[in-house]
């Protein structure tokens, strides 16, 4: 009997043990800021290509903008085709300019920039924590810059 009891709390504490160790691996895994998560392009590969980009201003301390990246992360995977992704940390020096033409005021903040027609729409925050409403908005910037385009290559063929 004493055997069966001491090898039942064996296995208990060996599937203890196990189960740490698998906690304390995922913990280590875990991204702990914005700038852990790699999603997307930089700026400047963005601004030369023919798709809108998603561009999303974060800084590192903000825990807003901690909570929001699975779903920007959510959002690069189905919209991969149709935007580019680009993060960009506002308290990188490199990024001043930009920043300040844009006129961040609060973190996360998410905008459809278009290179192509010199464009950008704010996309309001309260959309962060809704990804069908942000798909409708996304879904919708497509559907007029294919209007955009058409109205365009129209005026080419004049």
């Amino acid at each position: 009997m004493k055997k069966k009891i001491l090898l039942t709390l064996g296995i208990i504490i060996a599937l203890a043990a196990s189960a740490a160790v698998g906690f304390a691996v995922a913990a280590m895994n875990t991204p702990k800021h914005p700038s852990d998560y790699k999603i997307g392009i930089s700026y400047e590969k963005a601004v030369e290509s023919e798709k809108p980009m998603l561009a999303l201003f974060y800084v590192d301390w903000c825990g807003y903008c901690m909570k929001f990246m699975p779903r920007f992360k959510s959002l690069s995977g189905m919209y991969k085709n149709k935007y580019n992704f680009v993060m960009i940390n506002v308290e990188d020096e490199k990024n001043k300019a930009l920043v300040d033409d844009v006129g961040i005021s609060g973190f996360p903040t998410v905008y459809v920039l278009d290179p192509k027609y010199d464009n950008r729409v704010l996309m309001a925050n309260n959309y962060y924590q809704n990804i069908p409403r942000f798909k409708v908005e996304l879904d919708r910037y497509l559907r007029i810059r294919s209007i955009l385009d058409r109205a365009t290559a129209q005026d080419e063929k004049k």
